[in-house]
């Protein structure tokens, strides 16, 4: 069994009870980005991992959802922002920089601009990780989009007068709460090893949870943000994935699929019975 998980602050609460020993997992743990655990999840060379939720609405018919997991959140997410030199309203035919670590993030950005924010902004792709940021002056371009650490660390330095959190966008766009990850397993993975995997990271996970001061102060250390920051971001996610959620992540594949992002097709679950 390998088990994918990012390496950013936002999955501490999940790996934490793990990583601490309190938690056993019948698993190889691989770190990487989302958008290479999303490559390796669907590769077939992970068993079970987080991956961004566009990647699993295009790969439905491959893997499976695990219950009652995702990374979420039900207003500010604080970790994914389009960061500008100008107002959003302005953006129109400007250059936007592109994450390369999220394909959701980038999807609900789309999406913002085109239905909200009524701009067509020149995105190019560009990579925004935390050794690359003092260079994302030397590029031309009018914002960013950043996700993960590397947008804590940007928005600390105060160089962009604009910021607009994506999760509270959507919030104030639909009232629903915005799902960026889930944890699926591929359909192939043998099913017991997969509900072991899933039994583990819910107690790790509620471990984490129930540990958040402890989490944030090694979070501070990780990334160089303050503490106080670190826990009011760990306290504003939410790793659960309710009806509520699941109604915001519906709605979210159909604006996609509406626009030929996504295919149609329903939510499957991890039998856990």
């Amino acid at each position: 069994m390998r088990l994918g998980r990012i390496g950013y602050i936002n999955c501490y609460p999940v790996y934490a009870g793990i990583d601490r020993g309190e938690v056993k997992l019948p698993a190889e743990l691989v770190t990487g980005t989302p958008a290479e655990l999303n490559d390796l999840l669907v590769a077939g060379e992970l068993d079970v991992s987080v991956i961004s939720a566009v990647e699993y609405a295009r790969h439905g018919k491959e893997l499976v959802l695990l219950p009652d997991l995702a990374i979420s959140c039900d207003g500010p997410v604080r970790s994914v922002a389009l960061l500008s030199r100008r107002t959003v309203g302005q953006l129109d035919g400007r250059t936007v920089l592109l994450s390369a670590s999220s394909r959701t993030s980038v999807a609900l950005l789309d999406l913002l601009c085109r239905d909200v924010w009524k701009v067509r902004p020149n995105f190019v792709e560009a990579r925004a990780e935390a050794d690359d940021l003092d260079h994302l002056a030397e590029l031309p371009h009018d914002a960013v989009l950043v996700i993960g650490d590397p947008a804590l660390l940007l928005a600390q330095r105060g160089t962009y007068p604009h910021r607009y959190d994506l999760g509270e966008e959507w919030k104030r766009w639909t009232g629903l709460p915005f799902v960026f990850a889930v944890w699926a397993a591929r359909r192939a993975a043998d099913p017991a090893a997969v509900r072991r995997a899933h039994q583990a990271l819910l107690a790790s996970r509620d471990w984490g949870l129930a540990h958040l001061d402890v989490l944030a102060t090694a979070a501070a250390t990780a990334c160089n943000v303050p503490r106080a920051t670190c826990l009011e971001y760990l306290s504003g996610l939410d790793y659960a994935l309710t009806y509520k959620h699941l109604a915001g992540l519906t709605d979210f594949f159909r604006r996609l699929a509406a626009r030929g992002v996504v295919p149609d097709g329903s939510l499957q679950f991890l039998h856990v019975a």
